[in-house]
């Protein structure tokens, strides 16, 4: 094997596949990264049996191979390298010499063979969605997945491909975030959870323009990944492959209010700060702020008191519902309110111990937020 690259396009390369590199002992290769050259590119591929990513690279290639090397080991390299061009050759049994101006590495790998291999989705079902679409949709939900691993089945983002449309969905049990969208999916409903850590992958790997083609198995799904052209030398697509959370999810539905209760409308951007400035005066002990939403004044006030102060902040608000008291924490109200885009929102509620519903105008989003007791 021996092939030359751009030392930038093999470090970018290098990048876009290194997040995903086991670390079990017992499996020593699943440190390295696969290098496959033939044609004229490179493919990079890693996993951690849970996860595996793989992209591929512009290259000339003299003579076509496979072999792993450790990430830990070949990155910094990479990296450091000062020359535009870099040779990588196989030079003896699993010994690959990297050179690039007059630096020159001798690194040792493992056999490409025992390299565990990569879920093929060929001739499976595909469903096409925006890059845009799909990484907007992930970032109003992802914040409300749960962190409670005694809880596996909530340490993801649900799918449910049904009814000429996408819904995701995320819960900790303490807020749930749903987002929807017009999508022509599988002539079957399907739904499948994707656990944490392939979101924050996925998130990271989707970009303005292009499409992500989503298929699946009964245990796994495939994202492939559209690349704009001469994108960091880069071609054609990103592979993105991941197990499913195994288990039902909870019915989400259940969950969201079926009577709307008092609404009121408010600036998000001026609701965000305001929460934000309010919650500053909240403590350990005292994680709360209040709304209070006053027919009579016309205002929605947010304030907070803990024992090192007080906050008062009111929005001028059109109401024509109950006074209510309601209280959450702040950090439940702050995520949402980040992660929509909208100019403005409604803000739903009953009484101080029914959850509040944060809901879009134009985007089919919401955010349903358990209250806090109010002492």
């Amino acid at each position: 094997m021996k092939f030359k690259v751009n030392r930038n396009h093999f470090f970018n390369g290098l990048s876009s596949v290194t997040n995903v590199v086991g670390n079990r002992a017992t499996m020593p290769i699943l440190q390295n990264v696969l290098i496959e050259a033939e044609g004229d590119t490179v493919t990079l591929t890693t996993t951690n049996l849970d996860l595996g990513i793989c992209c591929r690279i512009k290259a000339t290639v003299t003579s076509p191979g496979r072999i792993t090397l450790p990430v830990k080991k070949l990155v910094p390299i990479i990296r450091s390298l000062s020359g535009a061009e870099t040779v990588v050759e196989l030079t003896g049994k699993d010994r690959v010499k990297v050179t690039s101006g007059s630096s020159v590495f001798q690194i040792a790998g493992l056999p490409a063979d025992q390299f565990p291999p990569i879920a093929s989705f060929t001739g499976q079902h595909t469903i096409s969605i925006e890059q845009e679409d799909l990484g907007s949709m992930l970032r109003k939900v992802s914040y409300a997945q749960s962190t409670d691993e005694n809880r596996y089945i909530l340490n993801g983002v649900f799918f449910e491909f049904a009814d000429g449309k996408l819904t995701v969905v995320a819960t900790d049990g303490r807020r749930l975030a749903k987002c929807e969208r017009a999508l022509e999916g599988p002539d079957k409903p399907l739904s499948l959870i994707l656990p944490a850590r392939t979101i924050a992958e996925l998130q990271r790997l989707l970009k303005v323009g292009g499409k992500a083609h989503v298929s699946h198995n009964e245990r796994q799904v495939g994202f492939t990944i559209d690349i704009p052209k001469n994108d960091e030398g880069l071609v054609d697509r990103i592979q993105l492959v991941s197990k499913v959370v195994e288990g039902n999810y909870p019915n989400y539905r259940q969950v969201i209010p079926k009577e709307a209760g008092s609404k009121v409308r408010l600036e998000r951007e001026k609701l965000l700060d305001s929460v934000t400035r309010a919650a500053l005066m909240c403590d350990d002990r005292n994680n709360t702020i209040r709304l209070s939403v006053s027919k009579k004044n016309q205002n929605l006030e947010i304030s907070a008191k803990s024992d090192s102060g007080e906050a008062h902040e009111p929005i001028a608000v059109k109401y024509d519902g109950p006074d209510v008291n309601i209280a959450f924490n702040p950090q439940y109200v702050v995520e949402p309110l980040k992660a929509v885009t909208e100019d403005e929102i409604d803000f739903e509620f009953k009484d101080d111990m029914s959850p509040g519903v944060i809901r879009g105008l134009k985007e089919d989003f919401l955010c349903v937020v358990m209250p806090q007791r109010i002492s």
